[in-house]
């Protein structure tokens, strides 16, 4: 039993349930607009989220980014090597556009631990800026990037989809907000910081409303997609609900970071039932 709670520890520390979740709004995207995902940018996305999300927590920790000193980050920079060797394989089946676009992702990733100039500050450490650029980047992964260039998208559902993925990211980021409440310094200017834990929790309801509701203005609606956005709306509603500060463990870490997962599994669940 304990060496099963150190692997899955480890499992979660190491990002790679993050980069299951991301995986699967890849998947979820593929499912909605109709379109196929080549294996290669499958691989690059899933190593990437990785080695980006490993860079980011504990890169900013490390001597020069690089140089850590716990054994156990250790580890977890040899598996983030590993998985940056797969993804850069990957990217050489990826198109020129699609390249310059996953560049631009991952600048975009790299500003937000590494500073741009020397003595000024990241993005993670602008006032209220943190979470909105964590949206754009999975939105831009998880949407933009498998849809780029695809034939047959309509663009106004594809630019819908974008806005309900940076909604509902938001809506994810909002249990760890609360729960890093405690830790996160006043420099920050969080949303629970600003105006407390429960109308944060109130604001996240209302863009789960706004989330599903802007599910209607698609120009080819399926039912498959309004039946899962409206699962997808049930899930979120009830975290935003039972969300507290003192939280257990694994109920943002695991759970609340399995949101996508459950939401692609209940879409191959409903797409055989209809």
């Amino acid at each position: 039993m304990k060496y099963a709670k150190r692997l899955f520890d480890f499992y979660l520390d190491a990002s790679i349930h993050v980069a299951f979740a991301v995986l699967a709004l890849m998947e979820v995207t593929a499912i909605l607009l109709n379109i196929s995902i080549d294996r290669h940018l499958k691989f690059l996305v899933f190593f990437g989220t990785m080695t980006a999300y490993n860079f980011v927590k504990y890169g900013v920790e490390a001597k020069k980014y690089i140089l850590v000193a716990n054994r156990y980050h250790k580890n977890i920079q040899f598996f983030s090597i590993i998985a940056l060797i797969i993804a850069c394989y990957s990217a050489f089946y990826l198109n020129e556009n699609e390249l310059y676009l996953m560049v631009g992702l991952f600048f975009l990733t790299g500003l937000y631990a590494v500073p741009l100039l020397p003595h000024t500050k990241n993005l993670r450490n602008l006032a209220g800026l943190k979470v909105f650029i964590v949206a754009l980047v999975w939105a831009g992964v998880t949407v933009v990037l498998p849809s780029f260039e695809k034939p047959n998208v309509i663009l106004w559902d594809v630019a819908i989809e974008v806005i309900q993925r940076i909604l509902l990211v938001l809506i994810l980021l909002v249990p760890f907000e609360i729960r890093d409440l405690k830790y996160d310094a006043a420099a920050l200017k969080t949303i629970p910081q600003r105006f407390g834990a429960h109308k944060t929790l109130v604001f996240g309801g209302f863009l789960a409303i706004i989330l599903y509701g802007l599910t209607f203005l698609k120009e080819d609606l399926t039912p498959l997609d309004a039946i899962t956005k409206g699962v997808l709306f049930l899930i979120l509603g009830h975290i935003m609900l039972y969300t507290k500060k003192n939280q257990n463990k694994y109920y943002a870490s695991f759970w609340v970071e399995a949101i996508p997962i459950f939401w692609w599994i209940s879409i191959l669940l409903v797409e055989i039932g209809i």
